[in-house]
């Protein structure tokens, strides 16, 4: 029977893996190159159309340059942003970020978080007023009358006269790093009182390509209060995806937050913090393209004839650095503004180990260096009780003559067997559950180290040494091109490195292939006694199928149990050692010294 079982496994474990081969070869790959394909014939025919003058089926996109040039423009130049800003509509809708670049290659344009309407996927910030008299819509031609360039210190002003007693000011000005004050003022010149409603949005064209993938989080978020005068404020997030499926929704709140997020950018915004204000998420499609906005709306004011009232709003448009979040937290009162980070639902391990991770960098100055003193400082908080266990294991290991003279004694009686083994194990004080312990607790770590790589903007493009250029990226090496050493780049092969590029499910580098090498000699030095054969056959497929699965994980995770694990065998060894347990490691040093054996085994 066992060797049926053992047989079937096997059996399982090779079916699957061929199912899995042809579903990427003759599902995935042709679905992935008929997108692909289906995505230039539409951008032809849109083009052709639009050179006839014969309207398409959707929206005709101009290029960035040509959105850029249908109106005319407030540069913005401050230390870490580059952009401008449309005088028609008055918005925020050109904005690039100089310390952050899309890859690594120095050449790499640097990333880009607003583009203006009229251009695919456009993303912008829009001000204005409501109310019956004419207001500035995304049409209205603003003036400068003061300042050039924005920069820090140097605000710039718009004005616009609706030509029925109404002049509406701007005012924008922005600091050192990615927080703008918007600041609007309406006069009025007629004889007649008007009522105006200040509002303020975020948004974006189009899903963005990244909301496809299921690790990160991108969509509408922000801190909204419970209900109106509540100083209780709670995450309100929404992914792109549910957005589409749930529609519109509305909060009342008292000041708080809210805006669109990527995994690593963020437009955010804040209004008065003593404001009442209805915040909304929205979501259309128009002419094919989903349309998504955060936006709020304050009370509306009564404007007195001659009078003068005002309105101001902060807009954050950067990268969502934890320091950064959280000073701006601090120096301005926005609550909970450090939560525009996707956290996860590990939160409470996921921020200590973040933070610590920052404390490392601080005295090592890497990334991958700090991931290696965060290890040995996790292995230190566990190690009496990893020792404790493994030393029970090795106890076991002992025993394994016994337990197979037990097996055979009452082959016929398994309740016996369970009793009697039971009972030598407490005669020997053996706790055999003690051996899950080691192999438990790094779950927690993994899930809460994963999404600390995936969504700090602090990991991402974070160098170790060597081949390891990205920490939060996926190993760029492969072992069928034997590591660069071949002149051929795998990228090209649909199962390696995918049909449009990235990394295929057949991808293996090298970090994933030490880390297999590294749990196959862990497990050989874990005791599987009293383990069924079927599961022993199982057990010693998995180093193989983990290096499929480690290959798809960012490399600093790969860094981090490939030292982990070290280090577990390291203290198994030292344990092995002390109650002269035969090990793997011994063995193969005397054959190498053409001893034949390992260590003894106490009897």
């Amino acid at each position: 029977m066992d060797k049926e079982n053992s047989r079937n496994t096997i059996i399982f474990v090779v079916c699957t893996i061929a199912l899995l081969a042809l579903y990427e070869v003759f599902v995935v790959g042709p679905r992935e190159r008929q997108h692909a394909a289906d995505m230039r014939a539409q951008a032809v025919q849109a083009q052709l159309a639009k050179q006839a003058g014969i309207p398409a089926g959707g929206p005709i996109y101009v290029t960035r340059a040509q959105a850029l040039a249908l109106s005319p423009r407030v540069p913005i130049d401050t230390p870490v942003l580059q952009g401008s800003i449309a005088l028609k509509g008055g918005r925020i809708d050109d904005l690039f970020l100089k310390d952050y670049r899309e890859t690594i290659a120095k050449t790499s344009p640097p990333v880009e978080l607003f583009r203006p309407e009229g251009a695919k996927d456009a993303y912008f910030t829009d001000f204005g007023w409501s109310g019956p008299a004419p207001t500035p819509g995304p049409v209205t031609l603003w003036r400068q009358t003061g300042g050039g360039t924005l920069a820090p210190g140097a605000p710039v002003t718009l004005s616009w006269d609706n030509g029925q007693g109404l002049t509406f000011t701007r005012n924008i000005s922005v600091d050192k790093l990615y927080m703008f004050t918007v600041t609007d003022a309406v006069t009025n010149h007629g004889a007649n009182p008007i009522k105006l409603a200040p509002y303020a949005s975020v948004q974006r064209q189009g899903q963005p390509e990244l909301s496809k993938s299921q690790y990160v989080f991108d969509g509408a978020v922000g801190a909204l209060s419970d209900q109106s005068g509540s100083a209780k404020y709670t995450t309100k997030s929404q992914t792109y995806k549910g957005w589409k499926k749930k529609g519109d929704q509305t909060f009342e709140s008292t000041g708080g937050w809210l805006g669109l997020t990527d995994n690593y950018w963020l437009a955010a915004l804040v209004p008065n913090q003593t404001t009442q204000i209805r915040a909304q998420y929205r979501v259309d499609n128009v002419d094919g393209v989903d349309v998504f906005e955060a936006d709020f709306a304050a009370p509306p004011v009564t404007l007195a004839p001659g009078a003068t009232v005002q309105s101001s709003t902060r807009v954050f448009a950067g990268a969502k650095k934890v320091s950064v979040l959280q000073a701006y937290q601090k120096a301005l009162g926005i609550p909970r503004f450090d939560d525009a980070v996707d956290w996860g639902i590990l939160w409470f391990l996921t921020q200590p180990i973040f933070w610590l991770l920052i404390k490392l960098y601080d005295l090592t100055g890497n990334f991958g260096l700090a991931l290696l003193a965060l290890t040995v400082i996790v292995k230190a908080a566990t190690f009496p009780l990893a020792n404790k266990s493994y030393a029970s294991a090795s106890k076991m290991k002992l025993l394994a003559p016994e337990i197979d003279k037990i097996k055979k004694l009452y082959k016929d009686d398994a309740a016996k067997q369970q009793q009697e083994t039971m009972a030598l194990y407490q005669r020997e004080k053996i706790n055999p559950v003690a051996g899950c312990l080691p192999a438990l607790i790094p779950l927690p770590i993994f899930f809460a180290l994963y999404k600390v790589l995936f969504v700090t903007i602090e990991m991402r493009q974070a160098p170790f040494f060597g081949f390891i250029k990205d920490l939060s990226a996926r190993d760029p090496t492969s072992v069928w091109n034997l590591f660069g050493l071949i002149p051929w780049h795998p990228d090209a092969a649909p199962l390696i490195g995918g049909v449009i590029g990235g990394i295929g499910p057949l991808h293996i580098g090298f970090l994933a292939l030490l880390y297999g090498f590294i749990m196959w000699l862990n497990q050989a030095m874990t005791p599987t006694t009293g383990m069924d054969p079927s599961q022993r056959q199982i057990m010693q497929f998995m180093p193989l199928m983990f290096i499929f699965f480690f290959t798809q994980m960012p490399a600093g995770l790969l860094v981090y149990y490939c030292w982990s694990t070290a280090l577990t065998i390291l203290q198994q060894y030292v344990i092995m050692h002390r109650y002269k347990t035969e090990n793997p490691i011994d063995t193969f040093i005397a054959k190498l010294r053409g001893r034949g054996g390992g260590v003894p085994v106490k009897q």
